[in-house]
C-alpha cells in the first residue's frame, strides 16, 4: 500500500479501519489488519493529477450507458406501442405476449442506435485527448516536441510497413 508523504496510517482522515470481527467480542489485537483506505491510491503522484478516465474505460462507460438509456426509453416507447395496438377480443395472455414483444424489439433496437452513439462519442473523445496530448507537449519545449514527433513518425511508419507486410505475405 502506497502511502503519500510519511503521516501515519492511524491519524490519516483518509484511512477508516474495518474489522470484521467486531460483533464477536473477541480480545484479538487486529486493529493492524484491516486498514482500507477511503481514497484512491496512485503509484506514483503524476497520475493522481490526472482525473480522467483511460480510452477503455470511457468505451464502456460511454457505450453502456447510452445502450442502457436507449434500451429502457426503447422498452418504454414499445410498451406504450403495444397498449395502443390492444384488440377488442385480447385476452390477457396475449396482451401480456404483445406488451413483452413490443418491449423486447424496440427496446433492443433504440439500444443498438443509441449504444452506437455513445461508441463513437466515446472513441471521438479518446481522439481528441490524444491529440490535445501531443499538441499540449509541443508548447513545453523543442526537445519534447521533437520526442513526441519522433515517437509519431515511428509509429506512422510501422503502420505503413506493417500494411506492407500484410499485402505482400497474407492472401486474401
Amino acid at each position: 500500500m502506497a502511502h503519500h508523504g510519511g503521516s501515519d496510517p492511524e491519524s490519516d482522515p483518509n484511512t477508516r479501519l474495518y474489522n470484521p470481527y467486531q460483533d464477536l467480542n473477541l480480545q484479538v489485537p487486529i486493529n493492524n489488519l484491516y486498514k482500507l483506505p477511503t481514497s484512491p491510491e496512485f503509484l506514483f503522484a503524476e497520475e493522481s493529477l490526472h482525473q480522467r478516465r483511460s480510452w477503455g474505460e470511457n468505451l464502456t462507460f460511454y457505450t453502456g450507458s447510452a445502450y442502457l438509456g436507449g434500451s429502457v426509453s426503447g422498452a418504454a416507447v414499445g410498451f406504450f406501442s403495444a397498449l395502443r395496438n390492444f384488440e377488442q377480443g385480447d385476452t390477457l395472455k396475449l396482451k401480456i405476449n404483445r406488451i413483452l414483444n413490443s418491449s423486447g424489439h424496440t427496446g433492443r433496437s433504440w439500444g443498438n442506435r443509441i449504444g452506437v452513439v455513445g461508441l463513437i462519442y466515446a472513441g471521438m473523445e479518446s481522439g481528441v485527448v490524444a491529440v490535445t496530448d501531443p499538441l499540449c507537449r509541443a508548447a513545453r519545449g523543442v526537445r519534447s516536441a521533437a520526442v513526441a514527433g519522433a515517437l509519431g513518425g515511428l509509429a506512422a511508419g510501422t503502420v505503413v510497413a506493417g500494411k506492407q507486410v500484410l499485402k505482400r505475405y497474407v492472401p486474401i
